[in-house]
């Protein structure tokens, strides 16, 4: 899409223009202009040219002494000294007594000049200025004038073009795609869908995690249609002063429905939808800025051809009345990526940069479960970052593999060394991680355990990777993840008899699933089906807050702490009754830093059948 740029400089940037050549003018122009032809020199230079006969016409003053040279070409001045000697000198050397006539130029119409002329200019650079901005105006219907007032929105516009974003470079988002493709279709053909009897859907709102594309679907759209584009950021509209942003809201859809069909986006709608609080009395520009859109959306008809689309990863917080039917008639949701979802992401983006022939996607689609669109595109760019330092000229499958470990954990840290003792705790740290994972059914495969310092502050880890695609965890495999947690502190204990604060990020997470087991999923005998804890932002981390009273918070804390110290003795068994196969990953990883998931089942079933998981 081409973006056609509104003209958003005022008319003091005119003026601080026309102020700048009046100083320039008067600066460089009119002083080597205006200023006289006489040159002052010391009374010593005119005691030589006139001993020297180099004196052609001189007029004594009573303080001052004007001369010119024999040419009659150069005009000087020099002091009077009082000299009774001077007239017989100047006689002597042939001068002539005569007035000496300066053109100099009066003050005032000086003055007037230097003021003047950088005036015309300004008026003549005005006139020509507007004269070009009115015919383009003419010219391209699609291009429009903005206000210059502080009222004035700020929304960018965009008209077709043959280049851009197009549905085509969105992948991963399939039923998103087809949803925005009928508003787009509906704009092309409204005939189509008015035979029929179906009306133009108003608004749609885009709602789902940071970086899964909702904003890159607004412009695929833009791409896509035929129409004006309105792009605004929902903070383009809070503004200091009260009234303001209300006014830039009735400006931006004035602007649209003169252009309609048209769609406008505003991206993160919730800066100024957030739900009204009820307080009466005040003066909230925030709250005056909703009402304006509420008005504004409310009073389109079905058959103007305004759509309005918005993005949030908030939309918990939208105020009720901006969400109802009318308003915003579809709600799109944008969510992470599926398996096939991201190998399509990684195809669009690898074709951007040279891939060898044997790169295999899915691979990478697995290891990277849970990624966004845009953390996916970042994968692809390490990748192809990561080749260049190597010396390569096309991107190979290692690299990728390497860059998904770079968006997860961060780079490896080179300079960072760890003792003897500190290499060797983490090695037995991480093995019993992978041990206890592999022993358990209805666990995800090891893929690689490693013990080489990452950015991100690990002294190691062990990546696990689903065959396929999960969408539901069972209980079982609920209590197998905490038990996958605890092993690395579990392996300490039985290895050195002492504990250390690597385990820190591991009880988090398993204190985490083990509390939503307890007040979210219902899987405890004590609560049975009801929610302790409810969720907000959701698309933001997930933050949780519990509603229930004080005793049975305490009671969820026993349950919480009961779950994972019986899955921290369940890891503690399966280690010690597989302690030689402990001893021999954890010292293959010592010697090595770095195990693949082949290498590591290959030593752990390589001598005898390893007993099955502990009950």
């Amino acid at each position: 899409m081409q973006e056609v740029k509104p003209n958003k400089k005022p008319m003091i940037f005119y003026w601080l223009i026309a102020l700048l050549i009046i100083i320039l003018l008067n600066t460089f122009v009119f002083p080597s202009a205006m200023k006289s032809k006489v040159k002052e020199v010391d009374y010593g230079t005119f005691m030589s040219m006139t001993e020297n006969k180099e004196i052609g016409s001189v007029s004594v003053n009573n303080d001052e002494i004007i001369f010119t040279d024999k040419s009659e070409e150069n005009i000087y001045r020099t002091g009077n000294l009082n000299d009774p000697q001077l007239v017989d000198r100047l006689y002597a050397s042939g001068a002539k007594f005569d007035k000496v006539v300066v053109d100099e130029m009066n003050p005032v119409l000086y003055y007037m000049i230097s003021l003047a002329i950088p005036l015309i200019i300004m008026v003549v650079f005005s006139r020509i200025l507007s004269k070009k901005m009115a015919e383009r105006m003419g010219n391209n219907p699609t291009m429009m004038q903005f206000g210059m007032g502080s009222g004035a929105n700020a929304a960018k516009v965009y008209v077709k073009s043959d280049t851009g974003i197009k549905f085509s470079d969105v992948a991963g988002e399939e039923e998103a795609k087809e949803l925005l493709q009928e508003i787009v279709d509906y704009l092309h053909n409204p005939d189509k869908y008015s035979e029929i009897g179906a009306n133009l859907p108003k608004g749609a709102l885009l709602v789902g995690p940071p970086g899964t594309g909702k904003t890159l679907l607004a412009k695929a759209v833009a791409g896509e249609a035929d129409v004006p584009f309105f792009s605004i950021s929902g903070s383009e509209f809070v503004q200091m002063f009260v009234g303001m942003g209300a006014a830039k809201v009735r400006d931006l859809f004035k602007q649209a429905k003169e252009k309609a069909p048209c769609i406008v986006f505003i991206d993160e709608i919730d800066t100024i939808g957030k739900k009204r609080d009820g307080q009466i009395g005040g003066n909230d520009e925030r709250e005056q800025t909703l009402n304006q859109l509420l008005t504004e959306m409310d009073g389109f008809n079905g058959n103007n051809g305004v759509v309005i689309l918005a993005a949030t990863n908030r939309p918990e917080s939208l105020d009720p009345a901006l969400l109802r039917p009318g308003r915003f008639d579809r709600r799109i949701p944008v969510e992470l990526p599926d398996l096939q979802g991201r190998i399509d992401i990684l195809k669009v983006h690898g074709a951007k940069v040279k891939m060898s022939g044997n790169i295999d996607y899915s691979e990478i689609a697995r290891a990277a479960a849970g990624a966004s669109g845009a953390e996916l595109a970042n994968i692809v760019n390490e990748a192809a970052l990561r080749a260049v330092r190597q010396g390569r000229k096309k991107v190979q499958q290692q690299d990728l593999m390497e860059s998904v470990e770079v968006v997860i954990a961060g780079y490896q840290k080179k300079n960072k060394i760890l003792s003897d003792k500190e290499k060797l705790i983490v090695s037995y740290h991480e093995v019993g991680h992978a041990l206890v994972a592999a022993l358990q059914t209805n666990s995800a495969p090891v893929q690689k355990i490693t013990i080489i310092p990452r950015t991100s502050g690990a002294l190691g880890y062990t990546m696990q990777v689903d065959e396929g695609e999960h969408n539901l965890m069972s209980k079982t495999e609920i209590e197998n993840k905490i038990a996958t947690f605890t092993g690395g502190r579990a392996a300490e204990e039985i290895i050195f008899g002492d504990i250390t604060t690597g385990a820190s990020n591991d009880i988090e997470q398993a204190t985490k699933l083990a509390r939503a087991m307890v007040s979210r999923f219902g899987m405890t005998d004590k609560f049975g089906m009801v929610a302790m804890e409810t969720v907000t932002n959701q698309y933001l981390g997930g933050d949780t807050s519990l509603a229930c009273s004080n005793e049975t918070q305490t009671l969820i804390d026993q349950m919480t702490v009961e779950i994972v110290e019986n899955q921290h003795q369940k890891a503690k068994k399966l280690l010690t009754d597989n302690i030689g196969k402990l001893h021999e990953i954890a010292k293959y990883l010592y010697e090595n830093e770095t195990i693949t998931g082949d290498e590591f089942m290959q030593i752990l079933y390589s001598k005898n059948n390893v007993p099955g998981e502990c009950e």
